[in-house]
């Protein structure tokens, strides 16, 4: 927050191209770290993707207007970017945002009512609260500080769903080694593990996640041994489960959640809509692999339909896979289908460092409150998590170890404001006060320009 501060001030009262600067720099010193597990796979990869986001990060300085008038359009131009930035380029990388550095903390209620656009925001509202309380303008900063206040508090408040029972559930991880590319995925050794630590549970369940790419076949899953394997798991649990599925079919490949009933039937599957670009697919193939090395990602994913649920005895599922958790609109899509608790089978084993676990854990966390639904996450390395429906993360595990979270969470329904009405009302909102802002500056301009001069 004092970084939001120390931004807002450095902003007041200067022209554009040292709004800029400021911009420019704040940009790559936020979004440099944010991005850095890139530097896992390809050094240039990471320098060019922290250039385009930075670029677009600075036109938040460069769209808001000088002078007091900054106080009103700061906030919503970090609205707008941060909703840029989640859709361009290839459908957006949301990823090191706003909304993620509040996690734990109360402004992340605020996603209740607005998502995290409208945490952005009040991310840039309490960083004009600073700025100008440290230059003793006490209307401004009491004003701003009063409306991140109120917002914060209506989050609290306000309605975020209902509990209508209670299951067991567990999310198996199977451990072993990080810092895998996708090609070198260990396959049946990694779903043996996964059925292993599912074993282990103490007691019953009713609902068991394994990983993202727990199966990795050619083919469909449901003629697999693979396939029998998860089916005879059900069986003996006496539970549902749902299990990620990668089903190769010649150059292409789908990623899917599938579930299977408590008989060992499968019940239905899910395939992933928000592809990684250059993990899960190559933009313009036929051209990067004239000048890239493009081996490690030999197939492009298809790309899958409708909102991800899966209903089944455990309940009706809303599932996002793997990056789709950083898209809260996965998260909504899955909710508002019907989804009463909200899956995410996911696998960051390739990557050796915890930057990328641990900002997928807080992405989560986000979605969690957003939706006001638990979230269940299986990661074959970790992290593997139980996350309730106001963000608490009530089990986690450890990095490449096996493990068994087991816990019972609330099969919820019900909706909170964002899930009803999605990013339209904050965008709105942000364009209004965008207007506004302008508005402020072009009347103080002609103020100004009308005042008598001194001795005229």
């Amino acid at each position: 927050m004092l970084g939001a501060g120390l931004f807002a001030g450095l902003l007041d009262e200067v022209a554009l191209k040292p709004r800029l600067a400021v911009g420019a720099a704040t940009a790559v010193g936020f979004l440099g770290p944010g991005l850095w597990w890139m530097t896992e796979f390809h050094v240039g990869g990471f320098v060019l993707a922290v250039a385009v986001e930075a670029a677009l990060f600075t036109l938040a300085p460069a769209s808001t207007p000088p002078g007091r008038a900054l106080w009103v359009g700061l906030p919503a131009a970090l609205v707008g970017v941060e909703a840029l930035r989640s859709a361009w380029p290839f459908g957006g990388v949301p990823v090191a945002t706003l909304a993620q550095t509040q996690i734990g903390g109360p402004l992340a209620l605020a996603s209740r009512l607005g998502g995290g656009l409208l945490v952005a925001g009040m991310v840039g509202v309490a960083g004009v609260a600073l700025a100008a309380a440290a230059r003793r303008r006490w209307r401004g900063a009491l004003a701003a500080g009063a409306t991140v206040g109120l917002v914060t508090l209506a989050g609290a408040l306000a309605p975020h769903g209902h509990a209508v029972a209670d299951i067991g559930v567990v999310a198996a991880q199977s451990g072993g080694p990080r810092g895998l590319r996708a090609v070198d995925n260990p396959g049946d050794g990694r779903l043996d593990a996964a059925i292993g630590a599912a074993r282990r549970l103490q007691g019953d369940a009713d609902l068991v996640v394994l990983p993202e790419n727990a199966i990795t076949i050619d083919g469909e899953v449901a003629a697999s041994d693979a396939g029998r394997q998860v089916a005879a798991l059900a069986d003996d649990l006496d539970a549902t489960v749902v299990a990620g599925v990668v089903e190769r079919a010649g150059d292409r490949f789908r990623n899917l959640a599938v579930a299977w009933g408590p008989d060992g039937a499968i019940l239905g599957r899910y395939e992933k809509r928000q592809r990684v670009p250059f993990g899960e697919y190559i933009p313009w193939r036929s051209v990067v692999e004239r000048v890239a090395d493009v081996r490690f990602v030999p197939r492009d994913a298809f790309v899958g339909e409708g909102p991800g649920l899966l209903t089944t005895p455990a309940g009706d599922l809303g599932v996002a896979i793997s990056y789709e958790v950083f898209f809260a609109s996965r998260a909504r899509a899955a909710v508002r289908a019907g989804g009463e608790v909200l899956l995410v089978p996911t696998n960051a084993s390739s990557y050796p460092t915890t930057q990328m676990p641990a900002l997928e854990l807080g992405a989560a966390r986000l979605r969690a409150i957003e939706t006001g639904r638990a979230v269940v996450q299986a990661a074959p390395t970790g992290f593997s998590a139980i996350i309730g429906p106001d963000g608490t993360v009530r089990r986690q595990s450890d990095l490449g170890q096996p493990a068994t979270l087991v816990a019972e969470v609330e099969r919820r329904r019900g909706s909170t404001l964002y899930t009803r009405l999605g990013d339209a009302p904050v965008l709105a909102l942000a364009a209004a006060a965008g207007v506004g802002a302008w508005l402020i500056a072009r009347r103080r301009r002609t103020h100004e320009t009308s005042r008598p001069r001194a001795g005229g």
